[in-house]
């Protein structure tokens, strides 16, 4: 029991004085996590509907979706689409967010702003938009208009997480190089950028998430055979309960959660 008497923190507040904390954070976690994980033992039930909890197990709906040529094909387009979009939007964001942290320009702060409105603006409206412009630019159901849409929504993201790292990174250094006569460029690429390289890991994956997870924009502009998993999956819950889709949302389960252990395996890697 004296683990209940030791501090918490600086402020000497014991772990005892935070059970209500730990408790409320408990109770915010299971609301968060149970009714994703309640899918997974209905994606093996041998029903033809779902049903939680199964009463038979099956790898029925998995044979279902690795069988189906529109799954896979949607598979694809997703994960090519998850690709490219992290392709275009990792360096367009670093190099966004590195120019604008050491830039001087008074104007810089509002630029920051306007650069991340896409994820402050109500997406369904961004969808619109972007549907329009793509009619007449003849973009709608192409994999370069998918992934050019997806970048809009991951370049902020990966903007934010790199503007964070920056923040902890003395520019001072950077300086030094330059002083030695490095180019800008290369005292960034030799200086600055190992120093952040989990921010532009992390944001890499969170922007092939953002891209793989997405359906709103989906439904506007893919289509065809570039439509993606997620608006597959959207459409198969509005016409029909498939137990198949079961299956699909375990599967992306387990690649984010792959994916976020690899990131945070690189972090403290290259930390140590």
């Amino acid at each position: 029991m004296s683990w209940w008497r030791e501090p918490a923190s600086p402020t000497q507040i014991t772990h005892g004085a935070r059970l209500w904390l730990y408790a409320l954070a408990a109770l915010v976690l299971m609301f968060l996590v149970v009714p994703t994980l309640i899918v997974v033992p209905m994606s093996f039930s041998g029903s033809q509907y779902l049903e939680f909890p199964p009463r038979e197990w099956s790898l029925r709906w998995y044979r279902s979706y690795f069988a189906s040529t529109a799954w896979m094909q949607a598979t694809a387009t997703s994960l090519q689409a998850g690709a490219l979009t992290t392709l275009v939007a990792t360096p367009l964001g670093t190099l966004a967010a590195y120019g604008l942290f050491v830039s001087r320009y008074r104007w810089a702060r509002a630029v920051h702003v306007l650069l991340i409105t896409p994820i402050i603006v109500p997406l369904i409206l961004v969808a619109i938009a972007v549907f329009y412009a793509y009619v007449q630019l003849k973009l709608v159901n192409s994999l370069a208009g998918l992934v050019l849409a997806h970048s809009v929504l991951a370049i902020p993201l990966v903007m934010m997480i790199v503007t964070s790292a920056l923040k902890g990174f003395d520019l001072n250094q950077e300086m030094v190089a330059r002083s030695l006569g490095a180019s800008r460029v290369r005292a960034f690429l030799g200086v600055t950028l190992p120093q952040i390289r989990f921010a532009v890991v992390s944001g890499a994956l969170l922007a092939f998430l953002t891209s793989f997870d997405e359906v709103v924009l989906a439904l506007f502009v893919s289509g065809g055979s570039n439509s993606t998993l997620t608006r597959n999956m959207f459409l198969a819950l509005r016409d029909q309960i498939d137990p198949t889709i079961a299956a699909i949302s375990t599967l992306m389960i387990v690649l984010t959660t792959v994916l976020l252990a690899l990131a945070q395996t690189f972090g403290r890697s290259r930390d140590d």
